[in-house]
């Protein structure tokens, strides 16, 4: 039946209205009355299960989305023990509740929003499978075995007979392609579920990834938003991390949590046969052959970097790469640096470039967002992340929860007055900036920075000072298209023409499936179809409505085939429903997927 903390709630009070809609809901559940169930949403509702019911990462809408949920769902989940976790709270006629229930296989949390017509947001999330809890607190592993025991391994020891034996005596059963941030917490993850697990990474060192990045970058989200799991950064922690920080913190982390992971280890080929996969590995210069039964792309939240090709490329003297390959603005004193593009990673090199005493251009080719960070941190994150909101109780899991529980199609209405706050805050700023004829923009329905990274993940610059620069005409701007190279030059489609020693292509990078045209065939990479973006319909996102990031975090077309990435906390928040997902087939645990994507758009 179900439980709350407080049994004689008053009449009409949120917790007494919480308590009469759980219980109504499990009577509803339990009887198998699906009508009754879908009754008690709002006309408008949603609701977002994480792996929970569905096996998948799914938003239904509406009671007709709800009774097609339960229809598919309800007997396997078979969920039960509905409860509230506090005390709910109420604002602006809606009532908030953080409640817990279990299903036939595992322990859940999720929260629920209620307006006078019944629920009108739910969210519910799997967070442990019975029978299969994480070794943590009361289930602490001891560390060592006391008594007399011959030929006693030492735990450095145990360590390196398992490194010796994974991948070669013994293969992982889930191989993870890319060892950043995201690969390194799903390995966390996986380590700590038992999941025999093998991260594979080209560099030399865990953190690379970050390391051999541009000298300047650093983290433009503040610390509270990018803990890994396991292990928070430390109290003293700068709030925006140097990228060599990052990179280090990696390392240690991948040491810490023991997370079984190759370096200099290249994927050359992957195919599937219908039971496993065969991932052929340059390790250091040895050939490895694995045969997981998953295999995870974990390359970040974007695929390969996007290289215009200009002509007259080939004439041009100087330097030219893309962005992801700048080495720093060291070697550039005295000399005239273009820039094609103008999201964070062009301004980032514009700013340092210019710091290092080049002459600076940048290409502004279509229009960008641009937020200051510190309107960012006040106005976007506070509430949530950040020490005030750690102060009034909101932990990163929390606020984790809090995010997680906002369906997708009615985020941009919430984020609008959150931009617009943000716009008159900054009104000089912002007229300065287009007085020196920068293009502004602030996404298609004006939702601003957190959108246009959910729908298509470019288009905006977090400004760390870079902006300054430009309103000031310290990094000269142009606007227009690139036409040619030539010798020494870049030549927009006006005519206008740019000396250049150095030409840095800041412009983006492809959908994560392109690693898998490279290296499984184009044919599964069309299998899965794009990765990234929600369908809005909006610039570079293309429609139909799939209310949930593409191919991300959940079961694809291509059987045993997986993706995992974006920032740090995407990183780790999902590689825990990932996790979950891979540790109920590692165990043979039933795991019917509803709602299984669609194909609409190949890249």
């Amino acid at each position: 039946m179900t439980q709350t903390i407080d049994r004689t709630a008053p009449a009409g009070s949120p917790q007494a209205r919480v308590d009469a809609w759980l219980q109504a809901f499990e009577a509803a559940l339990k009887a198998r009355d699906i009508d009754a169930a879908a009754g008690l949403f709002a006309t408008d509702s949603y609701w977002r299960d994480l792996v929970a019911f569905t096996w998948n990462i799914k938003t239904v809408e509406g009671r007709a989305g709800v009774a097609d949920l339960l229809s598919a769902c309800l007997d396997g989940a078979d969920p039960s023990g509905f409860h509230t976790t506090e005390p709910p709270a109420e604002g602006d006629g809606v009532v908030e509740a953080w409640i817990e229930f279990e299903t036939a296989t595992g322990r859940c949390r999720g929260h629920l929003r209620l307006n006078d017509e019944g629920a009108w947001t739910l969210l519910t999330s799997l967070h442990e499978l019975k029978g299969f809890e994480e070794p943590c607190r009361q289930r602490r592993p001891k560390g060592v075995r006391h008594g007399a025991v011959e030929d006693r391994l030492s735990w450095a020891q145990e360590r390196e007979r398992e490194q010796a034996e994974l991948g070669y005596g013994q293969q992982p059963y889930v191989v993870v392609i890319g060892g950043g941030q995201g690969g390194i917490a799903l390995g966390a993850r996986l380590r700590q579920l038992g999941v025999p697990a093998l991260v594979l990474e080209r560099n030399d060192r865990p953190g690379d990834s970050w390391r051999k990045r541009y000298r300047s970058l650093c983290l433009h989200d503040p610390v509270w938003y990018d803990h890994l799991p396991y292990l928070p950064f430390p109290e003293n922690w700068p709030v925006f991390a140097p990228k060599d920080k990052i990179a280090d913190w990696l390392e240690m982390y991948t040491r810490v949590m023991e997370v079984p992971y190759w370096t200099r280890a290249e994927v050359k080929s992957a195919a599937y046969d219908g039971t496993q996969w065969t991932v052929t590995v340059d390790r250091d210069g040895e050939t490895v052959v694995l045969q997981p039964k998953q295999l995870v792309f974990a390359t970040g939240m974007s695929g390969k970097p996007n290289v215009p090709s200009f002509p007259g490329a080939e004439l041009f003297q100087g330097d030219q790469h893309h962005s992801s390959q700048h080495p720093g603005p060291e070697g550039y004193a005295g000399r005239k640096a273009v820039v094609i593009g103008s999201n964070n990673s062009a301004h980032d090199i514009c700013a340092a470039l210019w710091e290092h005493g080049a002459d600076v251009t940048m290409v502004q080719r279509s229009s960008t967002h641009i937020v200051r960070s510190d309107s960012l941190m006040d106005i976007a994150l506070g509430d949530l992340y950040s020490e005030k909101a750690v102060a009034a109780g909101v932990t990163t899991d929390r606020a984790d929860t809090i995010f997680a529980s906002l369906p997708y199609r009615i985020l941009p209405q919430l984020q609008i007055p959150v931009y617009q706050a943000i716009k008159e805050r900054d009104a000089d700023f912002y007229a300065r900036l287009e007085q020196a004829g920068f293009d502004l923009d602030w996404g298609d329905d004006d939702s601003g920075l957190f959108m246009k990274y959910l729908r298509r993940g470019s288009g905006y610059y977090i400004d760390v000072g870079a902006s300054e620069l430009v309103a000031d005409g310290k990094i000269k701007l142009v606007r227009g298209q690139v036409d040619r190279l030539t010798r020494d030059s870049v030549v927009l489609a006006d005519g206008t023409e740019l000396d250049a020693d150095l030409v840095v292509y800041a412009t983006g990078y492809g959908s994560m499936n392109g690693w898998v045209a490279d290296l499984a065939g184009q044919e599964m990479a069309d299998r899965v179809g794009k990765c990234w973006g929600l369908g809005s319909g909006t610039t570079k996102d293309p429609g139909p409505w799939e209310g949930e990031e593409r191919n991300m975090w959940k079961p694809t077309r291509q059987p045993g085939l997986w993706f995992h990435g974006g920032n740090l906390h995407q990183s780790r928040y999902y590689s825990l429903f990932l996790a979950l997902q891979l540790k109920a087939r590692y165990e043979g645990i039933p795991a019917p997927v509803y709602g299984l994507q669609e194909v609409h758009h190949l890249s």
